[in-house]
């Protein structure tokens, strides 16, 4: 199991962003959160074994979403585990 901190940054605030995420994330098995920040990034923590998280960030990246996102900076890092599902968090 991994963890994969991502941000987001673009045009990603408004848009419907972390509403897709969260369809997105309902069809991997993925733990974690996407969240809007202070800066006008998305942060998305996402927990789950590597290429499921993988996976589900390459379907962010594919969706509808890419003409929004500018950049996205990765971190991986140990699960862990304190997350029972993948939400939106306010």
């Amino acid at each position: 199991m991994i963890r994969l901190h991502t941000n987001f940054s673009g045009t990603v605030q408004g848009v419907g962003f972390r509403f897709t995420v969260k369809r997105i994330a309902n069809g991997y098995e993925v733990t974690g959160f996407v969240r809007n920040l202070p800066d006008r990034c998305v942060e998305v923590v996402a927990e789950g074994d590597r290429e499921v998280v993988k996976s589900f960030i390459d379907a962010i990246c594919n969706s509808t979403l890419c003409d929004y996102i500018r950049n996205m900076e990765k971190e991986w890092q140990p699960a862990t585990g304190e997350y029972k599902e993948f939400k939106i968090e306010f």
